[in-house]
């Protein structure tokens, strides 16, 4: 069985596709979400083969969202859009299967026969953004979107990754890998990354460890291991 998740803002798009999907005995519907937050803790915790990925969603598109995924832990994506001529010519040129809108069955069985054949992720990288421009995180049972300008630092521990504002602190399903590859961030310490901009003050220690100041008055460790990139992001010897 392909383990398959839907991700499409839009009901009816979703439950077209479900009843379309519903004639192949190989797909086990797993899950569906409505935005791209939702796909995102969904993809985590149910580990899909396959994942039907509308973009145009509003807040987190979905190229956004497939660029804050792990990508060793990365489905096997198949796009689903209205027609949009540039879109469609990336994805031909890169050799990604998609859908249009409205979803054509003869169309779809033929994707799913690419994807019975091969279900290993593609590398996404030719499409993906090079920067994520926004966090999606949780307070409690409330969903927030936080522009990676307004985040001072990140850090994990044992129940996660949190994201530190100058007013908050939230959690999110990001992992420090992913926002230091694809975000502004830059490491400081193994569980710390910090953003340049918040940055009041590196104060040295001895042993070569530090502590940064952000402006937002919080105070986060530098190990010595990044102390010395640290000084030279700033231009510092």
């Amino acid at each position: 069985m392909i383990r398959t998740l839907i991700i499409d803002d839009e009901p009816l798009a979703r439950d077209e596709l479900i009843s379309l999907l519903g004639d192949h005995d190989d797909i086990e519907i797993v899950g569906e979400a409505n935005n791209a937050i939702e796909g995102m803790s969904q993809i985590n915790r149910l580990k899909p083969d396959l994942v039907f990925l509308d973009i145009q969603m509003p807040k987190i598109t979905g190229m956004e969202m497939l660029a804050m995924l792990d990508p060793e832990s990365m489905p096997r994506v198949v796009f689903v859009t209205a027609y949009d001529e540039h879109a469609v010519a990336a994805f031909e040129k890169n050799a990604f299967d998609y859908l249009l809108k409205p979803v054509a069955e003869d169309r779809l069985a033929t994707t799913l026969a690419r994807a019975r054949e091969a279900q290993a992720p593609q590398a996404l990288a030719p499409l993906l953004e090079d920067r994520i421009r926004h966090l999606p995180c949780y307070q409690r049972n409330t969903l927030k979107i936080v522009r990676i300008e307004d985040v001072e630092f990140v850090f994990s521990d044992l129940s996660g990754v949190h994201v530190a504002t100058a007013s908050q602190t939230i959690h999110t399903q990001l992992t420090l890998k992913v926002l230091e590859e694809r975000s502004p961030l830059i490491r400081c310490h193994r569980q710390y990354l910090v953003n340049p901009e918040a940055i009041a003050a590196i104060t040295l220690q001895e042993g070569g460890n530090g502590e940064i100041q952000t402006r937002g008055e919080r105070t986060l460790p530098v190990s010595r291991r990044y102390m010395k990139p640290l000084k030279q992001a700033f231009g510092f010897q």
